[in-house]
């Protein structure tokens, strides 16, 4: 394609997960229908770096060209520290780097970390919470999981009524079940036994229980299932789907209060002597800004499109006057421990670490059947936690007005925990040993944040990006409860040996919660560690020191009413704009506890069908 004035049906801003869906299914559905995808980062078909599972850990690495980094600014309530929040960026966005895993290390002003890619589901009254408590009919939980079933093909049992077995994504347990994995289910049920073990904790409706965890791999190649091969590239013969990377949209085009396009520009990122040219892409049906948590409202606001006194500041001409754009910042804190482990522990470490014979090793295997350690995430089991009568009173008054939210929807969680077949993170600086990595992370925090743009013309400044994590004493008190349990579950593992201190609270010398390196596990039936108002602290302290963000931004464009802070209706719409349309996470007007990345997804076949049915277009 020569770069001039085209005229399309459809223009999307942004190339990311959700618009690969909605793109790729209008696509497919009507060869007539002309649709432009730009996206700011590269292509990323068949790259090594995104379909091999395991080498997600590479996209940590600075200057990664499939990344990009989004610094919040300095929090009082961390002890002054900002927080890099990574997203995606490149043809399928998030869904072709994330890395199914938690990755932590360290930055000059604080600690990076990425989480996501396990096949985790959200709760039915998660969704339908958007429906009835935002006012967006057709958006509950009965209307969205045919469109869930829809998108993939679910390898871990058949016949299971609320998965899908025909759809583009694979779902499979990967390709093995590590000893460490084994072990952590096998002590789940005994140390715990009054939470079951679950076939399924992702059919919508199960929680606190123990299960195995599925990943978005397909269990036969081991390769990754992401929303770019399976909805965009797998059309490479299509002549109406057209998608140009490395292309950053500067603004949305509106004349008489209608989307008629938009003006775009090459990105700098890979290229800083790029020829900067502005092109316009005419859109004679929809705009469609797909750009995350973060693109989207940073879209919207270079078109004159937010709070009239923050474009007013910018010098930005007012369009539509819209003050929820860039606020209702979503998220989920996380938090991660490690503790040393025996050496006969099946664990990703080599890997991490750079062992060049045992990644052969594993290589061979991935390319000889998709089995191994490639096609593996580290993840086996999880648990989506809801608190027991013990749990409550450990809780404390601190989370007791919270508990309201939960206390009627037995398939919310307050956190997810799961422990990890090796430390979690770039291994510079570690003893080359085997780890067990840990994981927990809030569902529903009540933390809130926004984002929005610093200038009024630079398209790779900084924005200004307030996450308020642990800003409610009820995320800290649910993150303190969470490192307990942790903790405890995996101190009975028999491949135990202690703690990694640098990933622990630092306990006052001669308590019972001391870190410490040790021979092997505690019994089944130890009784659980004493803390006390000193240990406490510390490990309230740790957190604020420890928290970041698990890369699951959403919220910033919120689906609800516009007079309660909405960006756009249940149809998609942008207040006050005619032919122009948000979708992707950005939309969720409220949290789900859960990865973010099926909620893209659905999202996305949303989002066709909605589109499909104002174009009269069948069969998508």
């Amino acid at each position: 394609m020569g770069e001039a004035i085209h005229e399309y049906d459809i223009v999307f801003a942004g190339g990311g997960t959700t618009a690969c869906v909605v793109a790729g299914r209008l696509a497919a559905a009507d060869p007539l229908l002309k649709i432009l995808v730009l996206e700011a980062g590269p292509h990323t078909k068949d790259d090594p770096r995104c379909v091999e599972p395991s080498r997600c850990i590479q996209h940590l690495e600075p200057g990664d060209p499939f990344m990009s980094i989004h610094v919040t600014e300095p929090s009082p309530y961390l002890n002054g520290r900002r927080i890099d929040v990574n997203s995606g960026r490149g043809v399928g966005g998030s869904s072709v780097i994330n890395s199914e895993l938690t990755f932590s290390f360290e930055v000059d002003d604080g600690i990076a970390n990425i989480i996501d890619m396990m096949y985790t589901r959200a709760a039915a009254s998660d969704y339908d919470d958007w429906e009835t408590i935002c006012n967006n009919p057709g958006w509950g939980s009965k209307d969205l999981l045919p469109l869930l079933r829809k998108t993939e093909t679910y390898e871990v049992k058949e016949h299971e009524p609320t998965h899908g077995y025909s759809g583009p994504l694979k779902v499979s347990y990967g390709g093995c079940f590590t000893n460490i994995g084994i072990q952590a289910f096998d002590v789940a049920a005994k140390y715990d036994p009054g939470r079951k073990m679950a076939d399924d904790s992702n059919d919508l409706s199960t929680c606190n229980t123990y299960s195995r965890w599925a990943k978005w791999i397909d269990g036969k190649t081991g390769r990754r299932s992401d929303s770019a091969h399976g909805f965009i590239y797998n059309q490479e013969g299509s002549t109406n789907l057209h998608v140009l990377s490395e292309r950053a949209v500067i603004r949305v085009l509106i004349e008489d209060g209608r989307a008629t396009g938009v003006e775009y520009t090459n990105d700098l990122t890979l290229n800083p002597s790029a020829d900067q040219t502005v092109h316009v892409a005419k859109a004679t049906r929809f705009v469609v800004v797909s750009a995350g948590a973060f693109g989207s409202p940073a879209v919207l606001e270079r078109s004159g499109i937010g709070s009239s006194e923050h474009l007013a500041r910018l010098g930005i001409p007012q369009v539509v006057d819209l003050p929820g754009v860039g606020e209702n910042y979503l998220d989920h804190p996380v938090v991660f421990s490690g503790f040393f482990a025996a050496e006969e522990a099946e664990t990703m470490d080599a890997l991490y670490s750079g062992d060049v014979k045992e990644i052969g090793k594993q290589m061979k295997l991935w390319k000889r059947d998709g089995t191994g350690l490639i096609s593996h995430n580290a993840y086996d089991v999880a648990l989506k936690l809801r608190p027991n009568v013990d749990d409550l009173k450990e809780l404390g008054p601190e989370f007791s007005s919270r508990w309201k939210f939960f206390e009627s929807n037995p398939d919310k969680s307050i956190a997810l925990l799961a422990p990890c077949a090796g430390f979690i993170g770039l291994h510079h600086n570690l003893p080359a040993r085997k780890y067990i990595g840990a994981c927990y992370y809030l569902g529903h925090p009540e933390s809130t944040g926004s984002v929005h743009i610093g200038s009024a013309h630079g398209l790779h400044e900084r924005s200004v990006f307030l996450a308020n994590f642990l800003n409610k004493p009820s995320d800290l008190a649910i993150l303190r409860l969470a490192y307990k349990r942790m903790r405890e579950w995996i101190r009975r593992m028999p491949y135990y040996r202690g703690e990694l201190q640098l990933q622990h609270p630092v306990f006052p010398a001669g308590s019972a919660a001391e870190c410490k390196e040790t021979d092997g596990p505690v019994p089944i039936d130890a009784p659980d560690i004493g803390y006390t108002k000193e240990d406490n602290k510390a490990i309230d302290d740790f957190h604020r020191a420890a928290v970041t963000s698990a890369r699951h931004s959403l919220g910033t464009c919120a689906m609800k009413p516009r007079q309660q802070g909405g960006v756009v209706d249940s149809r998609l719409n942008v207040y006050g704009v005619r032919g122009l349309k948000v979708a992707d996470l950005s939309i969720a007007p409220l949290n789900v506890a859960s990865n973010t990345y099926s909620s893209a997804l659905v999202i996305g076949e949303k989002a066709a069908t909605i589109i499909a049915e104002e174009l009269g277009i069948k069969n998508v």
